[in-house]
């Protein structure tokens, strides 16, 4: 069931990247026309900026670079159509401006399209590490006398093992004064229990 659904996104996704692919190539082919009818010498070059924005939406970053290499191709094919006034002077600053603006938005489009990424996967692991946080929380069953905690499957535990399970705590074990005095009292007389301890 899991792989079905799997291959009907692929397959959504790739209908999708295709629809968007050929809706880029028909507008810059408008934009295309426009540039051959109109007269040599306007920035008609510029437009293809909008096409390169419109490819930010892709989720290939290659395919901004593609769109950025066509439409500077369809930039200066527009300039070396054959013109019935010739090519003039005017025609070039202009189709250099427009290729410079084309780059100068994909290179822009791009970088902020990195720092998107670094910030979703900055996001991802803040997310994943809160997730791996474990906190204890609630009510702990304990027993009065051995001081065993009960854990959700109802086993009692010692509270050292129950803690270090469900927590990042971890225990080193040592003595407090009144213990060491009735477990060893031979070993611990009051007075040096205090100068140890305290």
């Amino acid at each position: 069931m899991h792989r079905s659904k799997t291959f009907l996104h692929f397959e959504k996704s790739t209908t999708i990247d295709y629809l968007f692919h050929l809706a880029c190539g028909l507008f810059s082919s408008v934009i295309f026309a426009i540039d051959i009818f109109t007269r040599a010498g306007i920035a008609d070059g510029v437009p293809y900026v909008t096409i390169v924005l419109i490819s930010t939406w892709s989720p290939r970053k290659h395919f901004t670079i593609f769109v950025a290499v066509c439409c500077t191709l369809l930039t200066i094919i527009g300039l070396l159509y054959p013109w019935q006034d010739g090519l003039g002077w005017p025609s070039l600053p202009n189709r250099l401006m427009a290729i410079c603006i084309i780059w100068g938005t994909a290179l822009i489009t791009l970088l902020r399209k990195q720092a998107e990424e670094r910030r979703e996967k900055a996001v991802a692991e803040r997310e994943k590490a809160l997730e791996d946080i474990k906190i204890l929380r609630g009510f702990l069953p304990i027993c009065a006398s051995c001081k065993k905690i009960r854990d959700d499957q109802g086993y009692w535990n010692q509270i050292e093992d129950y803690i270090i399970t469900h927590s990042e705590a971890d225990f080193s074990h040592g003595m407090c004064p009144t213990c060491a005095r009735e477990l060893y009292p031979e070993l611990y007389p009051p007075e040096m229990i205090v100068s140890l301890f305290d």
